[in-house]
């Protein structure tokens, strides 16, 4: 036997072996995608893939072969994310509104091959979650000039469902109006309170009408359908494209830097491992009606190391003059600095839940 015969049959008996381990990691890959879809995580882990690659590649001594082993191990999540890609076709998201609306460009980010399915409003979209018509809904949370979509806050109160990724998308608000329209034959507008918030000031400046509509997108079709020039929608340019409206003027947000934070609402709680890094937490809770309550709940989120990005209160719509609170903050609940953070809160908190957490990497 030739020394060509020799190295062949090695390899030919290695290629065996890998076959028989690329199976079981393509199992193992499985397992995982059942994890990212029960829990509503998006197929790509950056930095899951960077810890793996570093980790691995430091097994190879020979530098040279390192270099290529490197290569090998990135190959191997390709392969892999294209397979939880083809798993990911038969998941179905929820988000509000129809095709052209920035949830739908969002989740188009977020999960680009599942099967979309378009509701009403965000409350049909998150209980559709709810009742196990979708796997995961894909909601705004809040948008950077206008705040809080209080609607979803009550879902997020009262409702089941928890937070496991968040994205932020820019938003572009642009008056959308029928072929052959101009900007001068506008007198009313349609959209969304949120996108009529952002542009409150363009439409004062024209001393236009606004009018409430469901979601932007479906302002757009509405438009297209009443097909009368004095009336516009405010929307994206995707949806101007997919209802046939013409763009009479881009950009009239107040914000140049407008963007909306959308969240990944799922059944299942996903629980960071504690060697996560840049996590986030969202609380909900309400405070005894004793002096001082509130301050102390703040204080011991400090005390544990958690740091407050954002607090904000809103009405209990059961109670008169009740109140619940929402705070986010850098840190981990699930960590032992966590779990004593949740345990001294029950102190001051009548109701205390963890709607979710993510990593600021998303």
């Amino acid at each position: 036997m030739t020394k060509l015969d020799e190295a062949r049959k090695i390899i030919n008996s290695v290629d065996e072996k890998m076959a028989e381990l690329f199976t079981e990691r393509m199992r193992a890959v499985e397992a995982v995608f059942e994890y990212k879809r029960e829990h509503g995580l998006q197929i790509l882990d950056k930095a899951r893939e960077a810890e793996v690659i570093k980790k691995n590649s430091e097994r190879i001594e020979d530098t040279t072969l390192r270099e290529y082993y490197i290569n090998f191990l990135k190959d191997n999540m390709a392969i892999s994310r294209q397979y939880q890609e083809r798993l990911m076709s038969g998941i179905k998201v929820a988000y509000s509104g129809t095709e052209g609306a920035f949830a739908h460009i969002a989740t188009n980010k977020l999960f680009p091959t599942s099967r979309k399915v378009a509701y009403e409003n965000f409350a049909s979209a998150y209980n559709a979650v709810v009742s196990g018509e979708c796997d995961s809904a894909l909601i705004p949370i809040e948008n950077s000039s206008n705040g809080e979509v209080t609607q979803v806050s009550d879902l997020m109160f009262s409702g089941p469902l928890y937070i496991n990724a968040v994205t932020e998308i820019a938003v572009t608000q642009d008056l959308l109006g029928v072929k052959g329209a101009k900007i001068s034959d506008i007198k009313e507008v349609i959209s969304h309170p949120q996108a009529l918030g952002q542009c409150a000031e363009y439409i004062k400046s024209r001393s236009l009408k606004s009018h409430e509509y469901t979601n932007t997108a479906l302002a757009a079709k509405y438009v297209s359908e009443l097909a009368d020039k004095s009336i516009a929608a405010i929307a994206s340019a995707e949806a101007a494209e997919i209802f046939g409206l013409e763009v009479l003027e881009r950009n009239i947000n107040s914000a140049r830097n407008n963007t909306t934070r959308f969240a990944v609402f799922s059944r299942a709680q996903n629980k960071r491992d504690e060697r996560d890094k840049g996590v986030h937490t969202i609380l909900m809770f309400t405070v005894r009606n004793e002096a001082g309550a509130l301050a102390k709940a703040i204080d011991v989120i400090g005390r544990h190391g958690f740091n407050m990005l954002s607090l904000r209160s809103r009405p209990m719509k059961e109670l008169l003059w009740q109140y619940y609170f929402y705070v986010e903050a850098e840190g981990n609940v699930f960590t032992d600095s966590g779990a004593h953070l949740m345990s001294e809160l029950h102190y001051y908190c009548d109701k205390l839940k963890v709607v979710g957490t993510y990593t600021k990497e998303v």
